[in-house]
């Protein structure tokens, strides 16, 4: 190996990293680094003295013994894989939670104290939780293996001389790398030869349409996606032919530094799952204090040591909502079936209730707030400029002379006046290599998005392309070439009439060719370069892309047509200025989004201009500025001047990032997160994998977008569309006021049961109710009663409040009150039935804690039918609009007397038989609980709006 390649100033991809054993592959064969080099910055050296550095050769490429010695000193090509969890591992974190400890020395203690039958029903109830929360979960990461599939691809290299398909995975740092239509870029190269090359890299950079690449040497502080001498792996080749020595493989390409930006990215716990586990830590304390306090209560009372355990035992049991993890994980799993109804797929379940805590949307241009689909939008033709209705590939629009709407449209019929609009339109559609494929509303162009444009624009004015190469036949063409930026194309006309010229391209390639061009009238006249050049610095800064068409005849019988044909002598037609329209329904969306305090933020690769224009039209809050014209998008390199320190006041009051790269992507979500933010972050490339990780909740797209990005997801939206999106977090704020409606609902039965057991140890009776029948109502009563909650339809006015602010506590003290309340209501009801049982009726200790269960069973159905509603009664949200509460409460009555009626249920939960006297004192005492609440809703209700309702501060 050369001298040169030895130094190791080779071993490092184009932005900086390495592309050697040390970072490309690190298997055993790899030793790592003791002392990385210095960076080197491909896009900015000489063709020649990349040549050097890598100690190649264009004409040989590399030996084959050659290239396998630095296979075993770089290893494959390929991005290195990280293990996840192990199966059982991620079913034993199921039992890491501060409540379930709790339960586990339950278990233990009542094994010890022989008490098998309740020990084995508080283990199952244990299992059965983290059993539930095991298969729902799901939640191993796949991103890394994702991307390391994407580099698996085949690859044309130079070696000994001669033209080799390899496998990508054995590209090595020096080989020549040779490059066609259709191939997947398999390495970082550096670009030596080009001709007409063009790369689609929108899953790198956000670069909406393919990059024409070049072989010049560029300057430095060039972002990624301007550095045009550089092709990338993963990149497709959509066009043209080039050769490139490779000069980053595997880990040290830029899909391997995303790579390793994913595995840096932090997994954020949800809002609900903070909440979660600081309220679990709070209860847990208060547990072990209150059931050492009725401990030491008892031991001074003289009470026996081992029935004081068992019932501190109990009353730590009656504490915990056992059925809470179980029914949440339902609750959010059927907020997953309504999401995906409105074509949003949940892949991580609290990413459901994240959704409705969201307070900024960092949404991707390209395809999610846009169709995707380039659209001509104005013609400017014989000194008058007209405008072009309708978005996209349907051929749904019109063309007017005035503002949109205004006049008599344009067509073939009545343009004959004007010979420059009709010409230019024709110019779009036969100088044109592209073509339409399927109906009218699901319509994709075969070829370049800018060319389907144009069809669809001709089309609108009833210039129909096939109708058109039939009246004009192509004789000949020249092709577009990156060096001359224009396109020509030569037709028939038939009767010995002289052939035409068409041509197109960029403004200044076209207009040189051009010495006149057209009146209103259609009489030429000398061209007019400065008032063309004033047209299109209008249309371009309104993100507006401008492309120029003329014309030329030939005699007749002309069969070739070459560059000398055009020099100078073409009329100048127009202009045609597009671009990738906002959806109309993106636009509703993000209103939608901002009246409900949500702030929506554009983060693209692409152009500052066009990303500026579409942020206006889009209507987001921050992107016009007080004149009406788009407010300047900060790039990419105005944000690597910005510190970390003052990057979150930046990403706060900005709106628009243009010309991103992953990791300005990733700074700027954690600079929001850094505000206090809960942030959802959407994208649909491998350059969007890492922020999509660290978001809050990241948001791939399900029809254009990569694996990768999908994997590191926590949902995607199977239209691409930012208005599902906007659908999700309505859902999302339903299923949080669902969710707090169940906190509301159950934390009374585990206060009351508490209070009830206090209440006997302080009086010295006997426990009023069982450990085993406070498992029973836990559990039953959540799963039959609670979680019918999730069925409660949305609140009216959903969408018309601000997000809950992420700092405020899951329940509010207004809250807490009415929890209180409810929690005396139902010890009182319970103890009152038990002591009236056994002393007044002389029913035996089994029965009269079987009332005192089914007290609470019945205490916590009436209640219910309180919680559907904060606020308001459930005559007013009606009775019959949550069916499933009904059928729920039914069932929950007939499970309850096959507790109390089956001779097994007796024995494994000692309960008895109870007297039709005993059912109805029950359920008089249920009702006068519902009643009770609704006269404090009348009194009180406006307070108990919760934190669901509140406002998020100002950060």
């Amino acid at each position: 190996m050369g001298s040169r390649f030895d130094t190791g100033k080779a071993r490092f991809g184009d932005h900086g990293y390495p592309v050697s054993s040390h970072t490309a592959c690190h298997s055993s064969r790899n030793p790592m680094p003791t002392q990385p080099s210095p960076p080197v910055s491909w896009h900015r050296l000489p063709s020649e003295e990349v040549v050097a550095r890598q100690a190649t050769d264009l004409g040989r490429g590399l030996s084959d013994a050659e290239a396998a010695e630095r296979g075993q000193r770089h290893g494959l090509n390929v991005l290195s894989s990280r293990r996840g969890p192990s199966t059982l591992t991620r079913f034993l974190l199921q039992f890491h939670q501060p409540l379930i400890y709790i339960l586990l020395v339950a278990v233990v203690v009542t094994a010890v104290l022989d008490d098998w039958i309740d020990a084995g029903v508080i283990l199952g109830v244990v299992l059965v939780n983290a059993m539930v929360g095991f298969i729902q979960e799901g939640k191993a990461l796949r991103a890394i293996e994702a991307l390391g599939k994407t580099l698996v691809t085949g690859a044309t290299v130079v070696r000994d001389g001669r033209r080799t398909r390899i496998e990508s995975s054995q590209i090595v740092p020096g080989d020549v790398v040779l490059l066609q239509s259709g191939d997947k870029v398999p390495a970082d190269l550096r670009l030596i030869r080009s001709r007409d090359l063009q790369i689609a890299e929108a899953a790198l950079t956000g670069e909406s349409l393919p990059v024409e690449k070049a072989s010049k040497t560029l300057g430095d502080d060039l972002p990624l996606a301007d550095r045009r001498n550089m092709a990338y792996a993963t990149t497709l080749v959509t066009f043209g032919q080039g050769t490139g020595v490779a000069v980053a493989i595997g880990d040290g390409t830029e899909v391997g530094r995303i790579s390793r930006l994913i595995a840096s990215a932090d997994d954020i716990q949800t809002p609900l799952t903070r909440l979660i586990a600081r309220f679990s830590n709070l209860l847990l304390i208060a547990i072990l204090v209150v059931a050492a306090a009725n401990f030491a209560i008892g031991l001074a009372q003289g009470l026996d040591f081992k029935e004081m355990f068992k019932t501190s035992v109990a009353l730590a049991v009656s504490a915990i909502p056992e059925g809470l993890p179980a029914a949440v994980t339902i609750m959010l799993a059927i907020g997953v079936g309504k999401m995906a109804s409105r074509r949003a797929i949940i892949r991580k379940m609290p990413a459901v209730e994240t959704l409705g805590s969201t307070t900024v949307i960092c949404s991707d241009k390209t395809g999610t707030l846009t169709q995707n689909q380039m659209t001509v939008t104005a013609i400017v033709a014989g000194g008058e400029t007209l405008a072009v209705t309708g978005t996209g590939y349907a051929e749904e629009g019109e063309i007017f002379a005035a503002a949109p709407g205004n006049g008599v449209p344009l067509s073939v019929d009545n343009l004959h006046g004007r010979v420059a609009v009709l010409e230019c339109l024709r110019a779009g559609a036969l100088c044109n290599d592209s073509g339409l494929v399927g109906e009218n509303n699901e319509r994709s162009v075969e070829g370049d998005p800018t060319e389907g444009a144009l069809l669809v624009g001709a089309g609108k004015a009833g210039l129909a392309a096939k109708v058109l190469h039939e009246e004009f036949p192509r004789i000949d063409s020249i092709p577009f070439e990156s060096e001359r930026q224009y396109m020509a194309t030569l037709h028939d006309q038939g009767q010995e009439r002289p052939r035409l010229v068409y041509a197109k391209g960029s403004v200044e390639a076209i207009l040189a060719l051009c010495s006149a061009e057209y009146d209103a009238g259609g009489r030429l006249r000398p061209l007019e370069p400065v008032a063309v050049s004033a047209a299109v610095a209008r249309l371009a800064a309104e993100g507006l892309r401008v492309l120029a068409f003329a014309r030329k005849e030939l005699p007749a019988g002309t069969a070739q047509l070459a560059h000398d044909d055009l020099a100078g002598e073409l009329v100048f037609l127009g202009l045609q200025a597009m671009i990738d329209p906002p959806r109309p329904e993106a636009v509703l969306a993000v209103a939608t989004c901002q009246a409900a305090g949500i702030r929506v933020k554009m983060i693209t690769g692409d152009h500052a201009l066009t990303a500026a224009a579409i942020a206006t039209r889009l209507g987001i809050e921050g992107a016009t500025a007080a004149d009406g014209k788009p407010e300047a998008a900060i790039t990419g390199i105005e944000l690597e001047r910005i510190t970390d320190a003052d990057l979150p006041a930046t990403a706060e009051d900005a709106a628009v990032f243009a010309r991103v790269a992953p990791e300005q992507k990733l700074r700027l979500v954690r600079a929001l997160q850094a505000r206090g933010n809960i942030v959802a972050m959407t994208g649909d490339g491998v350059n969007d994998a890492p922020a999509l990780k660290q978001a809050d909740i990241g948001v791939a797209m399900g029809k254009g977008g990569t694996d990768v990005a999908r994997e590191a997801s926590d949902m995607v939206l199977t239209d691409d569309n930012f208005a599902s999106i906007e659908a999700a977090v309505e859902e999302g704020r339903a299923v949080f006021d669902n969710l707090t409606k169940f906190f509301v609902w159950t934390l009374p039965t585990n206060g009351g049961e508490a209070l009830t057991i206090i209440a006997a140890v302080v009086a010295g009776t006997a426990l009023p109710v069982a450990p085993v029948q406070i498992l029973w109502i836990n559990m039953t009563t959540a799963i039959l009663l609670g979680l019918m909650l999730a069925f409660e339809p949305k609140e009216p006015g959903i969408m018309d409040r601000p997000p809950r602010d992420p700092r405020a506590p899951l329940l509010s003290p207004d809250i807490f009150k009415r929890i209180g309340l409810v929690s005396l209501l139902l010890s009182a009801g319970a103890y009152g039935c038990f002591i009236w049982l056994r002393r007044m009726q002389q029913s035996s200790l089994e029965e009269a804690r079987t009332a005192a269960t089914t007290v609470f069973v019945f205490g916590e159905m009436f209640y219910l039918f309180n919680c559907r509603s904060l606020t308001r009664s459930m005559f007013e949200i009606g009775l019959l609009a949550n069916r499933p509460a009904l059928w729920g409460s039914a069932a929950m009555v007939l499970l309850q007397w096959f507790l109390t009626a089956n001779p097994l249920m007796n024995r494994l939960f000692h309960t008895r038989p109870l007297s039709w006297q005993t059912w109805g004192v029950i359920t008089l005492s249920g009702l006068a609980i519902y009643l009770i609440i609704e006269l404090e809703k009348r009194i009180v209700g406006h307070l108990l709006q919760g934190p669901t309702f509140r406002r998020a501060p100002p950060a």
